[in-house]
């Protein structure tokens, strides 16, 4: 897979696929965009005691940063346990392109970032105190096979269906609900009716919600 580092509008970088067209983040600000749809309408809409997580899928990594910089900043009181599954984890030149520790101020934010890529697959690890990170080197569809806890919190960040159009059907997002608890959350950066209806078939409370720069819309999906 041919990727490069971009910079996007708000001045974080990016990977972007050529042969897809594809990015891993908005054009208009990856920073922003993440704050935005995993943040503001995700954890600081279930941080309120111990929490499981679940990213699809983990990239980059800025996902967890701005997770980690909430985090802190709200106390650190509940333990967080975040779950990721990637397939194609990103390169060591990939991790210092992109910079993405000069976007925090948090203590240790490189040594964190590093040992997030860094660290063995399939095994829990404890970042910093009460945040423990479990990476899956496997692809979304073999989530079923996958041990964790229940989910009370979804980062549902697949590529765009315009290239990878199984990813935003059924199927994956009936695994998806398997592993949640009971009034878990599903944030995503996706307004498409199809998923919202999708959402709805499996049992889900769904709600459009105002969309980051350069998007008008988004889903949050709340497991019934």
């Amino acid at each position: 897979m041919n990727r490069e580092v971009k910079t996007t509008e708000d001045g974080s970088k990016t990977l972007f696929i050529n042969e897809m067209n594809e990015g891993y983040h908005s054009s208009h600000g990856a920073l922003q965009e993440a704050i935005h749809v995993f943040i503001k309408n995700g954890f600081n809409l279930k941080y309120n005691c111990g929490i499981n997580i679940l990213e699809l899928g983990f990239g980059t990594g800025l996902n967890l940063m701005v997770t980690i910089s909430d985090f802190l900043e709200k106390g650190s009181l509940f333990p967080v346990h975040y779950f990721a599954l990637e397939k194609y984890p990103v390169l060591p030149k990939e991790i210092t392109e992109l910079n993405y520790a000069s976007l925090f101020d948090f203590e240790n934010a490189e040594k964190i970032y590093r040992k997030a890529h860094e660290c063995e697959w399939s095994t829990e690890t404890e970042l910093l105190p009460n945040f423990f990170l479990t990476k899956f080197e496997t692809d979304f569809f073999q989530l079923r096979n996958i041990p964790m806890p229940g989910i009370d919190l979804v980062y549902f960040d697949c590529f765009g269906a315009r290239v990878q159009p199984d990813l935003w059907e059924k199927p994956l997002f009936e695994r998806v609900a398997e592993k949640m608890n009971k009034e878990g959350l599903l944030t995503t950066y996706s307004s498409k009716g199809s998923v919202r209806r999708l959402l709805k078939e499996l049992d889900f409370l769904v709600e459009k919600k105002p969309g980051p720069p350069g998007k008008r819309e988004m889903t949050n999906a709340i497991k019934q």
